[in-house]
């Protein structure tokens, strides 16, 4: 089998070849195959060395999500609605599903940053190999070649693993980890449905949609526009089949999310923790609200910050100085690739493999780059590891097809300006990353530049030299992945916690974190006294959230309680449903990671939810279920109910305060 090169793309040639043409051609294949599978485990093998590399210096990382595995580890109520604390006072504002995982590892190794760290990295390279899957199988036709499809699809994979943005949510526990693997999954099964033509593979697709939202709700539905036009477009199928095979995968997908949905909304609210995140202890309203429709408008009731907090929306806003360092790197030439390959296949077959699989991964980031571009809500910069697999599957399939096909004019201009801009791209985000290897964006932008120069001139025809080829690769290699390679090597190396992280070279508060344009700064600005929200400190004293002193915590960070303090909490806690209660869940999970106790977190997450209220925390309270009141340091000016606001004056007014290891604290029991 082989490519007509003078044919559209994606079409394949027979040719007749003599007797005993292929006697030695089945050993020579079966060496290939084994070879290929070597390199795939050793790239495979890396990208868990890199990801599990010294995962233990973040903490706790995430102690939101962290003390919520812990919970679920101990309560299977808590577990299945994915509570914040053992006791089920609320739910942390996601659904479940990446809680799960956590929860089921905490459970089979014990609560450590080990147990819960590493099951996310282990689904970075999970994404990785099914990344390559799919953009190998894509390539196949277009290139009519295993070599040059699985060098495809270890490209995609290798993009995939050095954007800085991957690397950095792969070794964190929050639920993009699992979303980001579930949507490529998805992506694979959808491409195995086109080209197969079987439809359950387009079920299996829904269902993993599903299982998505119950990860990141509404985020996983931006990548259906493209996975539905390209079925519809491309699968073998006629019209009337395509169109209920897409039904039936849109119910997969509502079933394998609507069962959860229909659990917690069919069980009375007093037999279940309040949903947090929402104002009426409602799944549903947390769904199109605080997480859907909220997050485009900027109106999220509850939230803090907005508007202009999250920094200025526009079509650049990708490649601003706070996203292009974490997803921008090879952006411009994922782009310009995915469109080469729709142009080049225009006039292919309608079922052509490589086309459907452009408008796959095209779709996909396209959709999700423009509604992260343009939503006015609350949008932090590890958001855009939702749109890594698509890049990298561009990059990888796109960068095959066309080098085997450079030499023609349009093919090989096309990589030229690919090539060309990754280098270009690399090359500006490194020098706004000042003083961080100066001298590496003139070698990455010299090196992009010369490739696309090389490649260019055989475009015209220039006779170029058989080592050229070689040397082109190297350099055009150097100029698309130097720049994100230094940013990930420099992730990988900083520990990451709290509820805002961003990667490669950065400054702000909290390790690894950064302010760099978000609402964080205003969260900072807003907390009253002591050090911004998010660095937690151990026995500081800062003015508290009902004018009290408390620790430092807040919303961005969990506390680090003094080990005077988790003494106290300790004694006698058995006698109580939680050892204490706080405002805030970052607050409340400090000390429940500290003591591996119930801690209620009044108000959730913002301090801004009406769980529970001052009526019924006084009836806790009377009911000898709470035993101290831990004041802390927390928002203000935020919308949403001031329950915890309340609770807090009540107990400073009614009970008197003490000191225990520098942090203010009122015994209620």
């Amino acid at each position: 089998m082989a490519v007509d090169s003078s044919s559209h793309l994606g079409v394949i040639s027979w040719r007749s070849h003599p007797a005993g043409a292929h006697d030695g051609a089945r050993p020579a294949a079966a060496a290939g195959a084994v070879r290929r599978r070597a390199e795939l485990g050793v790239v495979l093998a890396a990208i868990t060395a890199l990801y599990v590399w010294d995962l233990g210096a973040s903490g706790w990382a995430n102690a939101f999500y962290s003390a919520a595995a812990q919970a679920g580890s101990q309560s299977w109520e808590a577990f299945f609605f994915g509570s914040s604390d053992a006791a089920n006072s609320i739910t942390v504002d996601k659904p479940p599903a990446a809680l799960w995982i956590m929860g089921l590892s905490v459970r089979l190794f014990g609560l450590s940053p080990w147990s819960i760290l590493v099951p996310e990295a282990l689904m970075g390279v999970a994404t990785a190999w099914i990344l390559y899957l799919a953009v190998r199988r894509a390539a196949r036709p277009a290139t009519g070649s295993d070599g040059a499809a699985h060098a495809a699809g270890l490209l995609a994979a290798v993009v995939l693993a050095l954007t800085p943005v991957a690397a950095l949510m792969f070794r964190f526990n929050n639920p993009d980890a699992l979303l980001v693997l579930l949507m490529t999954a998805a992506a694979y099964a959808t491409i195995r449905a086109i080209q197969g033509g079987h439809a359950r593979w387009l079920l299996a697709a829904g269902a993993l949609l599903g299982l998505g939202f119950l990860a990141k709700q509404l985020q996983v539905l931006l990548v259906v526009p493209g996975f539905a036009l390209a079925y519809l477009w491309a699968a073998p199928q006629g019209l009337g089949k395509r169109l209920l095979h897409l039904g039936g995968a849109l119910a997969a997908m509502a079933a394998a999310a609507g069962w959860w949905i229909a659990a917690v909304e069919l069980v009375p609210a007093s037999a279940r923790p309040y949903i947090g995140g929402s104002q009426t202890n409602s799944i549903l309203e947390l769904t199109l609200g605080y997480n859907g429709l909220g997050r485009l408008s900027g109106n999220e009731v509850g939230s803090v910050g907005g508007g202009n907090g999250w920094g200025q929306s526009g079509l650049l806003r990708l490649f601003s100085s706070s996203f292009g360092g974490q997803i921008a790197w090879l952006l411009p030439a994922a782009l310009i690739l995915g469109a080469a390959l729709l142009w080049a296949g225009r006039r292919a077959p309608r079922t052509d493999a490589v086309r459907a699989s452009a408008i796959v991964w095209g779709g996909w980031v396209l959709v999700t780059g423009l509604t992260f571009s343009l939503m006015e809500g609350i949008i932090h910069e590890y958001y855009s590891v939702a749109l890594a697999p698509g890049i990298a599957a561009l990059v990888g399939l796109g960068s095959a097809v066309l080098w085997q096909r450079r030499r023609g004019a349009f093919d090989g201009a096309a990589l030229a300006a690919a090539i060309a801009a990754a280098g270009l791209m690399g090359a500006t985000l490194l020098g706004r990353a000042s003083g961080f290897v100066p001298w590496l964006a003139w070698v990455v932008a010299a090196a992009g530049l010369a490739a696309a120069a090389v490649v260019l001139a055989g475009a015209v025809g220039l006779r170029l030299p058989g080592w050229a080829g070689r040397t082109t690769a190297a350099l055009a290699v150097v100029g698309a992945l130097a720049g994100p390679l230094a940013f990930t090597l420099q992730t990988v190396g900083t520990p990451h916690s709290g509820a805002i992280v961003t990667a490669g070279p950065s400054s702000g508060f909290g390790p690894g974190g950064g302010q760099r344009g978000t609402a964080a700064g205003a969260f900072a600005g807003r907390a009253q006294g002591g050090p911004p929200a998010g660095q937690g400190a151990s026995g500081g004293a800062t003015t508290g959230f009902g004018g009290g002193r408390g620790g430092a915590g807040g919303l961005l960070g969990a506390t680090t309680p003094s080990s005077e303090l988790v003494t106290a909490l300790t004694a006698d806690a058995s006698g109580y449903t939680w050892a204490a209660a706080v405002v805030g869940s970052n607050n409340a999970a400090g000390y429940q990671l500290a003591t591996q106790l119930p801690i209620m977190a009044l108000g959730g997450f913002n301090g801004t939810d009406p769980s529970p209220t001052l009526a019924q925390f006084q009836q806790l309270v009377a009911d000898g279920k709470v035993h101290w009141f831990i004041a802390a340091n927390m928002m203000q000016g935020s919308s949403g109910s001031d329950a915890a606001r309340e609770i807090a004056a009540w107990v400073e007014a009614d009970f008197p305060a003490q000191t225990i290891g520098g942090t203010t604290v009122y015994r209620l029991g």
